[in-house]
Parts: C-alpha cells; sequence; structure tokens
C-alpha cells in the first residue's frame, strides 16, 4: 500500500478527479478514480498508558475482535474452578461418579463412628445435589430407606427419596413426618418370589399385587389406620440417622434471579463472604435440625450436622450434650484448611431427655 497523508487524503472522498486537472494528486498517492489511501492495521500504535481508546470510524472495522456480549469469569469463580482442579478429593469424587466431594467427608466421620448399618432410615436435610445421599443409600442397603430434602429443584441420586422445599416451613416438616409413619414407604420393593406356597394362580405375589394396585386415596387410608393402631410418638420416631448440611440461601448480587435455577448449588455451597452472617444463619438451621431429630430420632439415633464456627457453637454444643450420650466436633480431612465449616456428631441419642434442657436459652 502506497504511503499517504490519511488526513489530506479523506478530503477527497466525494469526488475522484482525474490528474490531468488536478496534478497534484499525483502527490497524494492518489490514481484517477481510485479510493483515498488510508492507514493500514500495521500503523497503528495504542497510545501508553491511557485507559481509553479513539474510536474508529464506522466504516473501518475494528482489528481487534469484538466482546460485546461475552460474559468473563469472576476473580472468585476462577479461583473457584483453579481449586477444584488441584483437589484431589474433587478428582476422586469426579472419577467414582460422586456427586460433589463432599462425599468423602461424611464417609471420614462415619469411618470413625460407624454410624449407619443396613436398613436404617435416614433423614439428609439440606440434601443436594446429593453426595451424603449417595453415601447414605449405599451403606444402608439393602431395604435400608433414604428421604433427601432441600430447597432446590435437584434430580436425587438413584435409591433417594426427596421432597422439594423450605425445612424450615411447619408444612414441609409435617410432610417429612408423614412420610416416616409409615415404615415400607421409601424402601426398595422385596422382589417377587415365584413357586412359593403363598402365591396365586399366575405365581405372583398377591401382597405385591395389592400394593402394586394401592393408589393415593388407599395410601391416605392406610397412614390413617396406622396411626389409629400405634401410637403417634412412637411413629414419629422412626429415624436412625438425621444429616444436616443445610446453608443458608443468599441473594445473587447480580442477573435475573433465573441465574439461581441455572447453577443454584454453586451459590448455596459457597458462603456469603460475611463470617458473622454464615455463623449466625448456621446456627438457626442446626438448631431447627435439632428440633426435628427431638421429634423423629430414635433413642440411641445418631445427629450430624454442618456448621461454621463463631461465638454460638459452645451454646448449640452445650444442647447436643443434653440430647445425645456423646457428642464431638470434627473437622474431616476432606474439608478444606481455610474454611471455617466444621461438624458436630452426637452419638446414640438418650432415652430420657428433657425438652427445656436441650432448648434452654443460651
Amino acid at each position: 500500500m502506497q504511503s499517504c497523508n490519511p488526513r489530506l487524503a479523506l478530503r477527497f472522498l466525494a469526488r475522484a478527479p482525474t490528474t490531468a486537472h488536478h496534478p497534484h494528486l499525483s502527490t497524494f498517492g492518489l490514481h484517477p478514480r481510485s479510493k483515498p489511501c488510508l492507514p493500514s492495521i500495521n500503523s497503528i500504535s495504542l497510545p501508553v498508558g491511557r485507559t481509553s481508546y479513539p474510536s474508529t470510524s464506522a466504516t473501518h472495522s475494528s482489528p481487534w475482535p469484538s466482546t460485546k456480549g461475552v460474559r468473563f469469569a469472576s476473580s472468585s469463580t476462577r479461583r473457584w474452578t483453579d481449586r477444584q482442579r488441584g483437589d484431589q478429593f474433587a478428582r476422586a469424587a469426579k472419577v467414582q461418579g460422586l456427586k460433589s466431594r463432599a462425599a468423602f467427608k461424611l464417609l471420614q466421620i462415619n469411618e470413625r463412628y460407624r454410624l449407619f448399618k443396613p436398613g436404617m432410615t435416614v433423614v439428609d436435610l439440606g440434601f443436594a445435589p446429593g453426595s451424603w445421599s449417595q453415601v447414605a443409600v449405599d451403606l444402608t442397603k439393602p431395604r435400608g430407606r433414604v428421604l433427601g430434602v432441600d430447597l432446590l429443584p435437584v434430580q436425587p441420586p438413584k435409591g433417594v427419596s426427596t421432597i422439594q422445599g423450605n425445612f424450615l416451613s411447619p408444612d414441609i416438616q409435617a410432610e417429612i413426618k408423614s412420610f416416616l409413619r409409615d415404615p415400607d414407604r421409601g424402601r426398595l420393593r422385596r422382589p417377587l418370589m415365584l413357586g412359593s406356597s403363598e402365591t396365586s394362580e399366575d405365581g405372583l405375589d398377591q401382597a405385591m399385587l395389592e400394593e402394586e394396585a394401592t393408589g393415593y386415596l388407599e395410601r391416605e387410608s392406610h397412614e390413617k389406620t396406622l396411626e389409629e393402631e400405634h401410637n403417634r410418638e412412637h411413629l414419629d420416631k422412626s429415624v436412625d440417622v438425621v444429616l444436616s448440611d443445610m446453608c443458608e440461601p443468599w441473594d445473587p448480587l447480580e442477573g435475573l434471579y433465573k441465574k439461581s435455577i441455572g447453577n443454584p448449588y454453586r451459590r448455596l455451597m459457597n458462603t456469603s463472604g460475611n463470617a458473622f452472617r454464615d455463623h449466625a444463619g448456621s446456627m438457626d438451621l442446626c438448631r431447627a435440625a435439632l428440633q426435628f431429630s427431638y421429634d423423629t430420632l430414635k433413642v440411641g439415633g445418631h445427629f450430624v450436622c454442618k456448621f461454621y464456627q463463631g461465638v454460638e457453637d459452645k451454646a448449640l454444643e452445650r444442647s447436643l450434650k443434653a440430647l445425645f450420650h456423646k457428642v464431638h466436633r470434627e473437622k474431616p480431612e476432606s474439608s478444606r484448611s481455610e474454611s471455617r465449616e466444621a461438624y458436630f456428631v452426637g452419638i446414640r441419642r438418650l432415652a430420657k431427655a428433657d425438652r427445656d434442657a436441650v432448648f434452654a436459652e443460651p
């Protein structure tokens, strides 16, 4: 491309006369009926130390790709991604098909205290994305049952029954207790036995056929009959292990609210950045889980809850000691050292625990 003075060349955009009438045009490198010479991309140099650059003409394309509409990851997201990539437990969870690295926290707690046995009933509060429920299903099979409760609409792991809703709602807690009153609800069905003396003519167990045909109305009637035949208090206390990995949800700082549906678990698993708020929120959720455990946990049952350490956790520990034979404060190896999270493990519920002593004001 011929060298030229672009400022003077732009004066001749409207007309391109011949050099016969205007011989001076040849001094600017312009030829008859040709477009004026413009600076090449290689000749553009960016000013040093400036935060903004002059805009280009609408008739020229920018030499740099446009970033309009491109969303860049925040620094916290990049840190989280880099940390996950280098985390041995995150890699192991992915290889083993676990929902998250949190599964190893429960596995390490169980390795020390032996909380689970086959056939147990387990309630997992705040179960999303389901890693703790996966562990519970594996350790209570066969004939165990696991009920997960969460605010988020999450596809449960295989073998897990779920209730979606706010656990702090009395209606949701009533629905959970209604589910638990039927000792067979949520358990894997017994396999069909052929050739038995109790089978019908077509070789199928008549009891299984009746169970299959039971509809919603019949199920409600069945639950009502159970309540009349047995003591309600005995039916309510049917849980062997209560797990609480709940975290107080915090509002998104930007974007539409549907953003919380696109990646809800990352929003709920992260702390808010305010240590006092995280601690206070976890204390409220732990006390709600403790109240539920007081109502539903069997004598000899166990309790595990996550909390963020702070000034109020001593009072919570005293409440737990009024309900359980032993209480331990745990920080599993798979829990990151920089995190303030820890776990209370209540071992063997006491047969006689005074409600006022458990829920006394600190």
